[in-house]
């Protein structure tokens, strides 16, 4: 599957604009991380993309990955790419045996967390984001509550990347796409 047959996956099952920028940010960052593993760039970036394309027809833990995974085999999509994505979620039982596994794993919590870092800026750019704020708000546990530090840490940890050098490489990841993701920064109401 090529990356305009994915996007037009992602347009047919989600409409929920935070859920795709969710996943072009895990695109981003799995497609910076493969290079550094040996991994293929494109496989791990088609990971990346597709990982949540079911949450919205799926969205209980019973259902979304494992009722999605069928729908992406019917399209061709690989069996490597199939199963990372079954793995990244807990409860499927899939393990993560591979690099690319890992990376999933690691990439997908955090960027919900940088994305709401960069949205209680008052510029809601993540071009202003620096790793500094991103530690402050992770010890406040009632700062973006739903995102769980325990998942960020683990998966990290297994990818084999400290902890902080992880987070400021997903945020290069993420600044890299800030305009995708609709984090470039909110128009000055005063330019005409």
């Amino acid at each position: 599957m090529e990356r305009e047959q994915a996007i037009a996956l992602l347009d047919e099952y989600v409409s929920n604009q935070s859920l795709v920028r969710h996943m072009l940010a895990v695109e981003a960052a799995m497609e910076d991380y493969a290079p550094r593993f040996g991994g293929q760039v494109a496989e791990w970036a088609l990971a990346g993309l597709l990982h949540d394309f079911d949450w919205e027809i799926h969205p209980t833990l019973e259902q979304h990955p494992e009722d999605g995974a069928p729908m992406l085999r019917e399209r061709g999509v690989p069996e490597s790419i199939v199963t990372c994505i079954l793995s990244h979620a807990n409860h499927t039982g899939v393990p993560r045996v591979t690099t690319m596994q890992r990376a999933l794993y690691a990439c997908d919590e955090i960027t919900g967390l940088i994305t709401a870092v960069a949205l209680v800026r008052p510029s809601k750019s993540i071009l202003d984001v620096r790793p500094k704020s991103i530690r402050k708000k992770w010890k406040d546990a009632r700062f973006a509550a739903n995102v769980k530090r325990e998942d960020i840490s683990e998966g990290a940890e297994a990818l084999g990347v400290e902890l902080w050098e992880h987070i400021e490489n997903v945020l290069q990841s993420m600044t890299r796409i800030a305009t995708e993701l609709g984090l470039a920064g909110a128009p000055d109401p005063e330019a005409s």
